[in-house]
């Protein structure tokens, strides 16, 4: 009994201790019906990040021979300063690879590696990354970044995990429009009010999904209480995805560290107040106005929904504000117009925010940290390695029309982008690779993994959108479920769809996704984790999944070859690397096949014991063959496969 008195005071303090340090830095009169907030003051306008976006001369060295863009001059700027060596540029059969994977998530072919390889064009490198930005896989690679950030998924989430029956299209309009280059200001213009700016298009309208992707509770005894939390959690990450705040630590009082205050949550909170609808047992998904329906909104004191404080109108955060643009609703919009005056807000040449938020974060994707490395928070504490760089990407945004496969043509056409990285062992000047004077190596996404096994396998369906897709789960995993939860799809070509199709569960992602760290859509997510675990390992020795693209990539290489030889080997690394074997690999891939070949007989193994290639051809030894399965998973274990120069 002694330990559980000693436990629970424990607790006490634990508990003083935290409240003392939520302490806000302002509040408010808990009893109070006049609004009091904090002024914005000089110093918080100070911060880089509330500063005008301006245009910077382009530095102008006295040896620019490396430049190839701007990017460069900048970058290479910082590195002199800092005297530091850049790598000089990688082999194209680095560069395919990376701008493949880097642009599509999926590797580069065979045809297209030997095209680029052996072209003599001067241009040939920005003739292919124009082919690959124009190709549909680009849509599919980079809408799987934003859903990322809109926390998507086709279940409701936290208890019973309802599905959500048209989330789907949602996913598919992300793809469209990226596919399309729509403009960025009018892609977060329909997410935020494409019910208002087209509201005969029903497709616009499926972008306001994006509002109410996060997690949900449809049976939760309290509706009204359900709707705050849809509210607060909706308002957070507009935020957060949109202008790099992280207001939603406003919710309960004023921001501790940035210049937010509980009124400016509230305020952007009513922007949405008369657009969410909750409806027990039934799932949210499209935002909805009502013509003449009036709703007042009012800041709940301590976050408390039951505790209304003053009442609050629709506005935009005063520190993000700095022209301080009046909340205009355009007359002519029969609903409220208040998500298009937000839209138009953010969207604005003038807000310092929205620009910057989205080229940090496509420098983010393509070389693993951002300019800005908290990519959802530009609050105070956090600064750019590069503000100058920074700003003229963002202006390069909004003086090209917001066209964001620009920005991506502009980073990958850079030399910074195609340095090599840095060679096994080698140590590094600046170990974090802070200013650039080499390529980081990365490892591939759980996504990309398994599009890449496919792919090489030559098993990866084309098809494109539709309903999220459900492959075959190992069976333990599926008990864990309720019934019902997980019906495998009976076409067997679904169950080779790419991996953005695959049915998203917030409960239970895919086993390869959830081994290669990909969130579970309980929130936005800005950067994913790399971890190293030892069932990352185990999954890509012994899954179903790895076995079967062995399999796969067995059969396809046995139907393009005669004999198992040098020149099979030759196209499986191909297939897998990019690159041709050397005569030391070449060697051991032969050395291997011969010693698993006499494992695989001296074990005595009938066919059911053997993972026999998919197909078989006829007249092949099964021994022979199945030991070049063996080789097939072997190399989708290697670090080459899984990991991008």
């Amino acid at each position: 009994m002694r330990n559980h008195k000693v436990f629970f005071g424990f607790s006490a303090i634990c508990w003083l201790v935290i409240g003392f340090a939520e302490l806000p830095r302002f509040s408010y009169a808990e009893t109070s019906e006049t609004l009091v907030e904090p002024e914005i003051r000089r110093t918080d306008r100070d911060h880089w990040a509330y500063r005008p976006i301006q245009r910077s001369a382009v530095s102008k060295l006295a040896s620019d021979d490396r430049s190839r863009n701007p990017i460069d001059r900048f970058i290479l700027k910082t590195i002199n300063e800092r005297q530091l060596i850049p790598q000089g540029q990688a082999d194209r059969v680095t560069l395919i690879r990376r701008l493949s994977f880097g642009i599509r998530g999926l590797p580069p072919t065979a045809a297209e590696i030997e095209q680029f390889v052996s072209s003599p064009a001067p241009d040939a490198y920005q003739q292919l990354a124009d082919r690959m930005l124009s190709s549909f896989h680009y849509g599919e690679h980079w809408g799987q970044h934003w859903l990322d950030l809109a926390r998507f998924a086709d279940t409701d989430g936290f208890e019973f995990y309802k599905e959500r029956a048209d989330a789907w299209k949602y996913r598919d309009w992300v793809i469209q429009a990226l596919n399309d280059d729509m403009p960025y200001d009018r892609f977060v213009a329909f997410q935020l009010a494409g019910d208002e700016l087209e509201p005969v298009n029903e497709r616009a309208r499926v972008a306001t999904v994006f509002c109410l992707s996060g997690p949900d509770m449809p049976d939760i005894n309290s509706q009204e209480q359900r709707r705050q939390n849809v509210l607060n959690e909706l308002t957070g990450t507009v935020g957060s995805v949109l202008l790099g705040l992280q207001i939603g630590c406003a919710q309960c009082h004023d921001h501790k560290f940035d210049p937010i205050s509980q009124a400016d949550f509230y305020r952007l909170r009513a922007v949405f107040e008369r657009a969410v609808h909750v409806t027990r047992n039934k799932s949210l998904n499209v935002l909805q106005e009502k013509e003449g329906q009036l709703t007042k909104s009012y800041l709940m004191i301590r976050g408390d929904w039951r505790r209304q404080g003053p009442e609050i109108q629709p506005g935009f955060p005063r520190i993000a504000n700095p022209g301080n643009l009046p909340f205009t609703v355009d007359s002519s919009i029969k609903t409220s117009g208040r998500r298009t005056a937000l839209a138009d807000w953010i969207t604005h040449p003038e807000n310092p925010l929205t620009a910057r938020v989205i080229v940090n974060r496509l420098w983010q994707y393509h070389f693993g940290t951002g300019l800005v490395p908290s990519t959802s928070d530009f609050g105070i504490g956090h600064s750019p390695s590069h503000p100058e760089l920074l700003d003229w990407l963002a202006l390069e945004l909004i003086q090209n029309a917001w066209s964001l496969k620009h920005i991506h043509r502009v980073i990958v056409n850079s030399a910074t982008y195609r340095q090599k990285s840095l060679a096994h062992g080698e140590v590094p000047q600046d170990p974090e690779n802070t200013w650039l004077s080499y390529f980081s190596r990365r490892r591939l996404s759980g996504e990309a993994i398994r599009d890449a096994m496919l792919a090489a396998s030559g098993s990866l369906s084309k098809e494109l959108g539709g309903k999220g897709v459900h492959p075959p789960l190992p069976e333990a995993l599926k008990a864990t479920l309720i019934e019902g939860q997980w019906h495998v799809s009976e076409r067997l070509a679904d169950h080779y769809r790419r991996s953005i199709y695959l049915f998203a569960r917030r409960n239970l992602p895919y086993p390869i996704f959830e081994a290669f760290d990909r969130p579970d859509g309980n929130a936005s997510c800005a950067r994913r984790l790399h971890s190293t675990t030892a069932p990352q390992s185990l999954l890509m020795l012994n899954s179903t999944l790895s076995l079967d693209a062995a399999q796969r990539l067995a059969g396809r290489l046995l139907s393009d070859h005669v004999t198992i030889g040098e020149q099979m080997f030759e196209d499986l690394l191909i297939k897998t690397f990019g690159r041709t074997p050397t005569e030391k690999e070449k060697g051991t891939l032969r050395q291997f096949h011969q010693n698993q070949t006499r494992f695989l007989l001296s074990d005595e193994r009938g066919d059911r014991g053997l993972a026999l290639p998919i197909p078989l051809p006829a007249g092949v030894d099964h021994h022979a063959a199945a030991a070049l399965t063996d080789i097939c998973l072997a190399v989708f274990n290697a670090t080459e496969f899984m990991y991008v120069d």
